[in-house]
């Protein structure tokens, strides 16, 4: 076929996942003309009213997996916590599995992230591995600090901080690391973009403030309110990153900024992430779009930021379970420039992330004002 000459459907993707980040991945593909396998465990999940095909499987099941990568041109996956053995061994049988499994195998593991960060000489929080559950092995690496399971933790779970000797019951019982505890001024993100090329292209530096009761961000500001020299540094050390890792799709890269002005990597999602959702409306092309163009070797797009902007989650209320019951969505939708995303799932429960808003306005200031009017009417509930 010539360069640039492509039939229709322009290709089959296979995306391990059907939850939120699977449906507007597919969301665009549809848009864009390529044909669609979701894999997920649930017939209800969120992709699968996107999908032309949907495989409900567990996604360590050897059989299905190799059944979906047979099946597409190219796979890609919106959750971390799948079988990489099998996808090795598609992938060196020469099947396009993008991010590769080898690059999500050193991701799967925290502490081995950590590491092949370290060894790139890129700035991470001091770390080491849990030897002994002892009190005298947290004491000797220095109060405050924080443990993370190295596999299988997400939105918080799998880390506690641990302040004190007092704090030892909270210890985790399992494989895990310690790191310092960070005097964070801000957290930020850069989302990225790679192609098998090497060609690479970074979005806007965010501010994340997360819910301290539930450990998953709240609400997201771009650009992050921070002087040129720190944003042009956040972007290179993401950049960086994904070059250590030899990446291919779209990464989030989540960053520390200290109080003494030093910026640490926390750790990095290879797939389309949270903090780049407010690339739909406010960039030239979203995250989704981008992680296409990055695994089926398209040019990459621009990331020009259109507008400032401000991103909340929506998650379920506490207290309530069940089928979603959405308040407040005339009031919210009244606030000029906001886009209002509901994923579609058919339970809520507390802290769950059920949507997201997405705020445009010329001044972020009045975006941030405007973000705080939709989280006070805007709220997920459950039938009685």
């Amino acid at each position: 076929m010539n360069k640039g000459v492509f039939g229709y459907p322009l290709m089959k993707i296979g995306i391990i996942g059907g939850g939120q980040l699977g449906k507007m991945l597919s969301q665009k593909a549809k848009q864009m003309g390529f044909y669609v396998i979701s894999l997920d465990p649930s017939a209800a999940c969120p992709a699968a009213s996107v999908s032309d095909e949907l495989i409900v499987s567990d996604f360590y099941s050897p059989e299905k997996l190799k059944e979906l990568v047979e099946k597409s041109d190219i796979t890609t996956y919106e959750i971390e916590h799948i079988n990489t053995s099998v996808l090795k061994e598609l992938y060196d049988e020469g099947y396009n599995i993008l991010p590769s499994p080898y690059c999500l195998e050193i991701i799967q593991d925290k502490l081995k992230q950590k590491q092949v960060l370290q060894s790139a000489g890129l700035p991470v929080p001091r770390f080491e591995r849990v030897e002994s559950f002892d009190i005298s092995f947290f004491e000797n690496f220095g109060f405050p600090l924080v443990q993370k399971a190295t596999k299988g933790g997400y939105d918080g779970r799998g880390v506690v901080v641990l302040k004190s000797k007092d704090d030892i019951n909270k210890v985790l019982k399992t494989e895990s690391y310690i790191e310092e505890f960070v005097d964070v001024e801000k957290e930020l993100a850069v989302i990225v973009a790679r192609n098998k090329k090497g060609d690479v292209v970074s979005y806007p530096v965010v501010e994340m403030v997360f819910d301290e009761t539930a450990n998953i961000l709240d609400i997201l500001i771009v650009p992050a309110r921070v002087e040129k020299d720190i944003e042009d540094e956040a972007k290179k050390i993401a950049i960086k990153a994904v070059e250590a890792l030899q990446g291919v799709g779209v990464f989030g890269v989540e960053l520390f900024l200290t109080k003494d002005r030093k910026i640490l990597i926390n750790e990095i999602a290879p797939r389309p992430h949270n903090s780049g959702h407010y690339t739909i409306e406010a960039c030239i092309t979203s995250q989704f779009e981008q992680h296409l163009r990055a695994i089926c070797d398209l040019p990459l797009g621009s990331t020009k930021l259109l507008s400032p902007a401000v991103m909340i989650n929506l998650l379920g209320d506490d207290g309530y379970k069940g089928t979603p019951v959405i308040e407040g969505l005339i009031d919210a939708l009244s606030i000029e420039g906001v886009s209002f995303h509901f994923y579609g799932k058919k339970v809520t429960a507390p802290f769950r992330k059920m949507g997201h808003v997405t705020i445009l306005d010329d001044n972020l200031e009045r975006a941030i004002e405007k973000a705080k009017k939709v989280k006070e009417v805007l709220k997920i509930k459950s039938e009685v």
